[in-house]
């Protein structure tokens, strides 16, 4: 029996060519489902947060600045002995205007860069909720930016500078949203310029004004009865720069960084241009001011008397002002001026006084124009084993000059370098007795295939033959060092010197090794490096010490109700070895016995460094005892002018004005603190120490200014290691103009001036970049 065959089936065509039938895309679908619902649940989560900030920010109380900067309380300052030096703020620094009597020109530069849609949004920044909100979920940190004016006066009168996480920005965020259905966009932005802080002291737009512009003949009697308000007068250049600093009142400080605020004032004026404010023309006409202001802050300081001589007064203001700015810093300018803090100071009001004498005994300021007519001093005393700094001189009058010379003056340091190349090197395995020939010498620049020469010369020819580097420390012989920094390296000595406490940019080419910087080092930088030397290798720094790892301005931190908000904690770090300590400090207590810093002996243990700039326009000792160290500048202080008769018709060296004055403080220390532990036995019924007061007589100033009178050092006539006949200059020995300062490709560019704002007590490096020590 047949079987029939199964009928034929024709297939039906595919709707998909070749044949493929696609797969189904649930994981696609399944990603845009949770995508959509999860922000959808962000967006719920947001609003449901914002909602209930709304209902906690709906009884806003009052902000207005009038009354809540009425029972504030101003933050004081002591010394480390509970002695109040000073007050952070007074209220006449907080001026309040009318919007009527703020210029147009400054409402419309701040509107600019800090909010350019103020007047049209409801007073928040969704986009700054949102990256607040993720920088607080991902954990990253920060303070957030991109807040509208509205929120920043926010924020500053609920003092949360510090608090930036989401919850706290979305409650700011409902507060200003709040704000703006109550106050007008006038009244809003009025009291935020009243209330925003400029620096220097400045507190509000009035103070602002006065305090950076209120010398300028232009603005002559502004803010006085009977006057316009110095807001009311500002220019487009002048309310740029203002504009400009409320972002960071430091770091575009025009006292002491005119570069950095030179160039955001022109970014605002570049903004108010975009945004219609002002033409092209007032542009170009605003940009052409390019001199710092003079600035004037307010004197924040009691009458704090000698406490030897109460008919006079210490000069305290430029420590103050430098603790100022470091507490504006760490909690911002509304917790630290307002919360009448008790603020516990590492000053020593009676090493103060020491030192401000000390430098008055042999330049006295006596012309009325402060520090213009003769050279003037520098100094920073601290304290070996906690970097608390006692003794701050910072100039000879901060009410006339305010520039700090001790801590915002950046000049070179010459030869008192050095210690950094010689423990760099001996760090690198170079012996402090290899032997090196001292001679003039021919270097090749490095990166310049031969093309670029560093010529070293020894001043007036004075060379020693073959020498050691301990013999070439003490007295100061460049040939040597030169040689010393090639085998070196640059970079090493660079890092050592940023390591050891350097602060500012070291550069990296050849005349590193003889000091000669792109820029300049400050006073306080140079005590705190060489206090490394003294605390056997470590460089100590504080919880509370200044920004960048600084020396320690500020020891404790008391509420109003006199809870403790911060204690200083000591650190260390060790940068090289005890061992390696011990060889360098003998070699630098040879520059005081019987070398170059012969003048600094006082008795007792010293050790230490003189430096001379080119044609003495800096001139330094630098120097530690047993419990101090202490860095004294002598110079003019406005530019690098030559010294080269003030020294009773003889040049200033480091072994001149610097050592002496160094040497007459620690003889007046040493005194302080033998009758404080005198005291302090009595108290205890304990028996009396042994006196460690020096037997040394030679303290007496001599007037270098008398004719015919000179209390330079003589010269060494001392043997050196090698045999030879040394006989030493009274300072150190340093290359003539002819030497060139290198470039490796990582200085600074030309025409660098340190970092310094001209007229305010910086000064370019000196031609050359290195040493002409005498």
């Amino acid at each position: 029996m047949s079987v029939a065959e199964p009928p034929s089936v024709t297939p039906l065509p595919l709707p998909y060519p070749g044949g493929q039938v696609p797969r189904s895309r649930p994981r696609i679908k399944k990603l845009r489902i949770f995508l959509l619902v999860g922000g959808l649940s962000t967006l719920a989560l947001i609003s449901t947060v914002f909602g209930m900030m709304m209902a906690v920010a709906s009884n806003l109380g009052d902000l207005a600045s009038d009354t809540r900067f009425k029972n504030a309380a101003n933050s004081v300052l002591e010394d480390a002995h509970g002695r109040q030096i000073g007050v952070l703020v007074n209220n006449q620094n907080l001026v309040f205007v009318s919007y009527d009597d703020i210029a147009p020109a400054m409402r419309n530069a701040i509107i600019a860069i800090e909010d350019r849609r103020f007047f049209t949004n409801p007073g928040i920044d969704i986009r700054g909720i949102g990256r607040a909100f993720v920088n607080d979920v991902v954990g990253s940190g920060g303070t957030q930016g991109g807040s509208t004016i509205t929120q920043q006066f926010v924020k500053n009168a609920e003092n949360q500078q510090s608090n930036r996480t989401v919850f706290e920005k979305l409650r700011e965020a409902a507060m200003a949203y709040h704000l703006t259905r109550k106050w007008s966009k006038e009244k809003i932005l009025t009291e935020y310029l009243n209330t925003i802080y400029f620096g220097n002291g400045a507190y509000g737009v009035e103070s602002a004004a006065r305090i950076y512009f209120g010398s300028d003949p232009e603005h002559a009697g502004c803010g006085t009865e009977g006057q316009p308000s110095c807001a009311s007068q500002l220019r487009p250049d002048e309310a740029a720069l203002l504009a400009g600093m409320v972002q960071n009142p430091s770091g575009y400080d025009p006292q002491t960084r005119w570069s950095a605020a030179m160039a955001r004032r022109n970014t605002v004026l570049e903004k108010m241009v975009e945004q219609g404010y002002i033409t092209q023309a007032d542009h170009d006409d605003a940009i052409e001011e390019t001199a710092p202001p003079a600035v004037r802050p307010p004197v924040e300081q009691i009458q704090v008397a000698d406490p030897r001589d109460p008919s006079r007064q210490l000069d305290v203001g430029y420590f103050n002002n430098w603790v100022r700015q470091q507490l504006v810093d760490r909690y911002g300018p509304e917790r630290a001026f307002r919360s009448g803090w008790q603020v516990r100071t590492t000053l020593d009001i009676d090493l103060q006084a020491a030192a401000e004498r000390a430098v008055e005994s042999y330049l006295p300021n006596t012309d009325g124009q402060a520090g213009i007519s003769r050279p003037t001093a520098a100094m920073v005393v601290i304290d070996n084993e906690t970097a608390a700094v006692r003794a701050m001189v910072g100039g000879p009058d901060y009410a006339s000059r305010p520039f700090n010379l001790a801590t915002q003056g950046q000049r070179q340091p010459g030869s008192a370098f050095k210690p950094f190349v010689l423990a760099a090197a001996i760090r690198e395995g170079i012996s402090p007795g290899d032997t090196f020939e001292s001679r003039k010498k021919i270097f090749d620049v490095p990166g310049t295939k031969g093309k670029e020469k560093f010529v070293v010369n020894n001043y007036e020819g004075n060379y020693s033959g073959v020498t050691d580097l301990a013999g070439a420390t003490t007295f100061s012989d460049n040939s040597v060092y030169a040689e010393v920094g090639y085998k070196t390296g640059f970079r090493n000595i660079a890092k050592m010197a940023r390591e050891m406490g350097i602060r500012s940019n070291v550069s990296t080419n050849p005349a590193i090794t003889l000091g000669g910087l792109d820029e300049g080092v400050t006073v306080l930088d140079m005590a705190h490096a060489y206090e490394t030397f003294a605390a056997g290798g470590k460089r100590i720094e504080g919880s509370l010490g200044a920004r960048g790892g600084g020396p320690v301005g500020i020891r404790l931190i008391r509420e109003r109700n006199g809870d403790e908000l911060a204690e200083n904690e000591v650190r260390s770090k060790e940068i090289f070895t005890q061992p390696l300590a011990d060889t360098i400090t003998p070699i630098l207590q040879s520059v005081v016995t019987r070398g170059t810093g012969a003048e600094a002996q006082y008795g007792g243990f010293a050790a230490g460094k003189t430096g001379t700039t080119e044609n003495y326009g800096d001139a330094w000792f630098v120097g530690y005892t047993e419990k101090y160290s202490v860095a004294v500048w002598v110079g003019y202080p406005d530019e690098v002018k030559p010294m080269k008769t003030e020294f009773g018709g003889s040049p200033v060296a480091g072994g001149t004005f610097p050592a002496q004055i160094w040497r007459a403080f620690v003889v007046a220390a040493v005194e302080i603190d033998a009758l404080a532990e005198a005291e302090r036995a009595l108290a205890n019924g304990e028996e009396l120490p042994t006196s460690t007061l020096p037997l040394d007589a030679g303290t007496t100033p001599v007037d270098p200014s008398a004719t015919g009178t000179s209390t330079a050092p003589a010269t060494d006539d001392a043997t050196s290691p090698t045999g030879e006949d040394n006989t030493a200059p009274q300072e150190d020995a340093a290359p003539p103009a002819e030497v060139t300062p290198p470039s490796d490709g990582e200085t600074e560019p030309p025409g660098n001036t340190g970092g310094v704002s001209p007229g305010t007590g910086g000064a370019a490096p000196p031609a050359g970049g290195g040493e002409t020590d005498p």
